[in-house]
């Protein structure tokens, strides 16, 4: 049985869903500037997407900018991702030098938690075990930005996920209907009720896919991710705007 996974106060899988933030600059002076202001908000999370920063084939440039940001993050949950072109990302890296980033972000006292993208890994087990021991968790994902796949083929994933060990599974689909949503919501519920403690992030990207990233709490998906700016993927809402919607969803909950 998996532990509870609580992070800076925060428990993943209870109540309302968290706001994850994208940061998707790509000069260093923008990445630090934009996750201090964030910062500054009191944002619950922030995701850094290293694969869109133009220096990160240089490790020395990724870790300058952990470095920087360390003291900046207080009471908010950090996650790291290099997202490669395969699953809809900016860059493409060996997957070692991927590796090697994750691995110094895991070692910067920044991470919380590390995105895996399990089925590009080539052995992920293993990797998900090793940064675990370096004390972050893993989130293990899969991005699928043509397509819903049939219920059986998301439901396998999320389980080799789950048997993978990963602390959190998370499945991105592109749905070209509402009927594809509807199929992502209900594998959710599924999935949260066959695992209940195995955090779930799911959502359908694109126009279809809006009522996905804020029906969490509903169905069972913890991170829900919304733009400050620019966006990281296609459908994402405004973080504030996000907020409160989110909010009102709760209030109306913890009424019923």
């Amino acid at each position: 049985m998996r532990k509870e996974i609580r992070i800076k106060g925060i428990t993943l899988g209870q109540g309302r869903p968290v706001v994850c933030v994208p940061v998707v600059e790509t000069e260093k002076d923008q990445i630090i500037k934009k996750i201090k202001e964030l910062t500054e908000k009191k944002v619950q999370m922030i995701e850094w997407r290293s694969d869109t920063f133009l220096g990160n084939t240089d490790p020395k440039q990724v870790q300058e900018i952990l470095e920087e940001i360390r003291p900046m993050l207080g009471e908010t949950i950090f996650l790291f991702t290099f997202r490669t072109r395969q699953q809809g990302g900016c860059s493409d890296l060996e997957e070692k030098k991927i590796l090697y980033l994750n691995e110094l972000a895991a070692k910067s006292g920044c991470a919380d938690l590390i995105d895996l993208e399990f089925f590009e890994a080539s052995r992920p087990e293993k990797e998900i075990r090793r940064f675990q021991r370096m004390g972050v968790k893993v989130i293990a994902s899969h991005h699928d930005f043509s397509d819903t796949p049939d219920e059986r083929i998301m439901r396998m994933l999320m389980e080799q996920m789950e048997a993978g060990g990963a602390d959190i599974a998370k499945l991105a689909v592109m749905p070209k209907s509402p009927e594809d949503v509807l199929r992502l919501l209900e594998l959710t519920f599924d999935i949260k009720v066959k695992y209940p403690d195995l955090p779930v992030v799911t959502m359908a990207m694109g126009p279809y896919g809006v009522i996905s990233r804020i029906s969490g709490e509903f169905f069972g998906s913890c991170i829900t991710f919304g733009a400050a700016g620019k966006v990281s993927a296609p459908g994402q809402i405004q973080a504030d705007a996000l907020n409160q919607i989110l909010d009102v969803l709760h209030e109306s909950l913890i009424q019923a």
